[in-house]
Formats: structure tokens, C-alpha cells, sequence
């Protein structure tokens, strides 16, 4: 019978597959230019990703916190890709707004020694990093991937179910993930549908 010591090292490792499986596509068509992720968005979930894993890492998430030390370092170089190739010009001042916005939040996390007000902190940082993909996805829904964000949804699930310690520490960045997840997936399905009925 497996322990539940190993039981979450698996879980971890599925998760960190699942990241891999779900990136290493997404950069494919980057680079071809099939996919054109918005900049701001992945920079901004880059620098709160990492900061997250370390506040998981800090309230013994074990584990779990893995998958996204790992997912902010894919992210990170998404980021740096989107930069090289230029994928999306269409920078409005809103998004100006997200981005500044969440980077004058992230000294908070210098300011507070409780990681809970830090994670706090990065996931409103993290959720509003979704606001200029989630523009860029209702004006342009051909340009983003389903799939990739379905396979974050279920990611992670994966990784709190590989947490050595649930709390809100450790559950509310990952779980506020998989709610924006389904929200971009629900909102560039129905606008694909409206475009294709509109053609």
C-alpha cells in the first residue's frame, strides 16, 4: 500500500508533468506565431508565481508547492519569448493599469511577515494579471489555446491535492487559479461561438 508521503510525491510529479505537457506545446506555437500571449499578463504571473511557491514553500506546503516553482520558472522564460517575438502589440492603457498596479503591490510581500497577507497579496496580483489576456481573449479569441488553460485548471487541482498542509496559505493562490482558468476558458468558447455565427 502506498503512503501518503509518497501518495503526494506522485501527485506532485504528475503535476509537474502536466505543467511541462501543457507548456512545452504553448511555446511550440508561440514561436510559430499561431498563439500571441499577452506580455504584461505572463510577466506579471512570472514574478507572483515564484513568490507564491516560496511563501508555499515557507508555510510547509511540501510537495505540492513543487508544480508551481516549476510553472513560474516556464512562465518566466513565456514571458521572455512573448518579449522576443513580439507577440501582441495591442498594449491599451488598461493594461498599463494591470501591470502597474500589481507590480506597486508586490512590496507588500517585503512589508508583512505572515505569508498569508503575502499570498493574499500575489493572488490579487495574479488575478489581475488576467485582465489584459482576458481583453486580448474577447477581441481576439482565435488567439489564445483552451486547452493550456484547461490543463492549469487540472493541474492545479492535482497540486493542492499534493499539499502536505491545507490551508488558506497553501490552497488560496492554486484554487483562485482554477476559478480564472474556467472563466478564460467559458469566455473565449462563447466568443469563438459569436464570431463563427457572425461570419
Amino acid at each position: 500500500m502506498i503512503s501518503s508521503s509518497l501518495f503526494k510525491y506522485i501527485l506532485s510529479l504528475i503535476a509537474i508533468l502536466m505543467t511541462l505537457y501543457a507548456f512545452f506545446p504553448y511555446i511550440g506555437k508561440i514561436r510559430k506565431g499561431e498563439v500571441k500571449p499577452h506580455i504584461f499578463s505572463w510577466i506579471i504571473w512570472g514574478i507572483t508565481t515564484f513568490l507564491v511557491f516560496f511563501a508555499q514553500i515557507v508555510s510547509q506546503g511540501g510537495p505540492g508547492a513543487w508544480p508551481i516553482g516549476v510553472s513560474g520558472s516556464i512562465t518566466i522564460y513565456v514571458a521572455l519569448l512573448a518579449y522576443r517575438k513580439h507577440s501582441d502589440h495591442s498594449i491599451s492603457l488598461m493594461d498599463w493599469f494591470f501591470l502597474i498596479g500589481a507590480l506597486a503591490a508586490i512590496p507588500i510581500w517585503f512589508f508583512t511577515s505572515d505569508p498569508l497577507w503575502a499570498v493574499v497579496c500575489l493572488t490579487t496580483i495574479d488575478v489581475l494579471g488576467f485582465g489584459p489576456t482576458i481583453r486580448r481573449s474577447y477581441e481576439f479569441p482565435y488567439e489564445e489555446n483552451i486547452g493550456f488553460f484547461a490543463l492549469f485548471t487540472v493541474r492545479n487541482f492535482v497540486s493542492i491535492l499534493a499539499l502536505d498542509k491545507l490551508s488558506l496559505t497553501t490552497v488560496l493562490f492554486p484554487a483562485t487559479i482554477i476559478f480564472f482558468c474556467l472563466l478564460l476558458i467559458a469566455l473565449i468558447a462563447s466568443r469563438r461561438l459569436i464570431v463563427s455565427q457572425n461570419k
